[in-house]
């Protein structure tokens, strides 16, 4: 036995020495780094946010586009200033209602101002009252939510309570909230937030009551963490995912409801712009000069469109039970 075991490795040390002769040192490392890199093609990466959104963008163009469109829409309202030479509340009696032209890309309104301009400036209203009511609903919504799925002593309180804010329609809560405090931008912030925390309560409450049982949980219960403590630490962390999903869905209804007040007369008032008012001012001019009309109505259509597209890509990069 000794004596196969002995002829079995000179044959392999043969077998090595042979193969050094054939190839040098060079090649031989070549061969080594060349079989370490078809290894790591077979390792899985970890699943982290990071990878899903960069899936996401490879998987699915609609999505990566819309992101682009957006970023582009972004700069563009960030830096309106550079991109055009009007003044979007100068009066021109001159200039009123001329159609689109070089001079006026997109032409001009009743009272002569650039409606291009206009919809740059008026981009950074719908676009604040986009971002910053969902904020304020969000984290209103999330502390409440995990208040009411991980302390169950409130859970009846807080959950009624959503229900009221959920029984109203949205629009018609949000103009009995402008009628009594005043129309004015700071007071839409306020309309939008407070019929807009209830969807997010629900969706964070249904995620702590899961996660409440899980081990993790149960150890820092264990360990006298307190409360909330393990509400911001180990439950909120898990909730991220879906949070994100949920902000840039609510982003697009936010500015739908700002354009729906603005065009009822509750929204947005002279000589600020936005988006819905806009739209409001052009109606009477819809038949004589429909660019009035045409130029904002498409600025909130592929903001809205294009917020949609990303939430659903994230929604699908994020929730392993959409992926087909």
């Amino acid at each position: 036995m000794e004596r196969f075991e002995q002829a079995v490795s000179l044959a392999a040390r043969l077998a090595v020495d042979s193969v050094k002769e054939q190839f040098s040192p060079e090649e031989r490392m070549e061969a080594v780094e060349k079989l370490e890199e078809e290894e790591m093609e077979y390792i899985p990466r970890p699943d982290t946010l990071k990878t899903k959104i960069l899936d996401m963008c490879r998987e699915n163009k609609v999505a990566a586009v819309s992101a682009a469109v957006l970023v582009l829409m972004a700069l563009a309202i960030i830096f309106a200033d550079k991109l055009t030479v009007y003044d979007p509340n100068a009066i021109n009696l001159m200039e009123r209602l001329l159609p689109p032209s070089k001079a006026h890309w997109c032409g001009t309104d009743d009272l002569g101002r650039d409606i291009f301009t206009r919809i740059l400036y008026g981009g950074r209203v719908s676009l604040l009252v986009g971002v910053i009511p969902t904020t304020i609903s969000m984290a209103i919504g999330i502390v409440m939510g995990m208040v009411s799925g991980y302390i169950r002593q409130l859970d009846a309180l807080i959950m009624r309570l959503a229900d009221i804010v959920l029984a109203f329609p949205s629009i018609v809560l949000a103009m009995v909230v402008m009628y009594t405090l005043g129309a004015t931008t700071s007071n839409i912030f306020i309309a939008l937030s407070i019929i807009g925390w209830a969807g997010t309560a629900r969706i964070v409450r249904s995620q702590t009551l899961s996660l409440r049982e899980q081990e993790f949980v149960e150890a820092a219960r264990g360990m006298g963490v307190k409360k909330w403590t393990i509400m911001f630490r180990h439950i909120l962390p898990n909730c991220l995912p879906s949070l994100i999903v949920l902000f840039t869905l609510n982003i697009p209804d936010a500015i739908l409801s700002e354009a729906n007040l603005s065009f009822l007369g509750v929204g947005t008032q002279p000589p600020d712009s936005s988006w819905g008012l806009m739209v409001s001012q052009a109606k009477t001019f819809a038949v004589s000069s429909p660019w009035m009309l045409i130029f904002p109505s498409l600025a909130i259509l592929i903001m809205v469109l294009a917020l949609n597209f990303l939430g659903d890509g994230l929604r699908d990069a994020v929730d392993p039970h959409m992926k087909k």
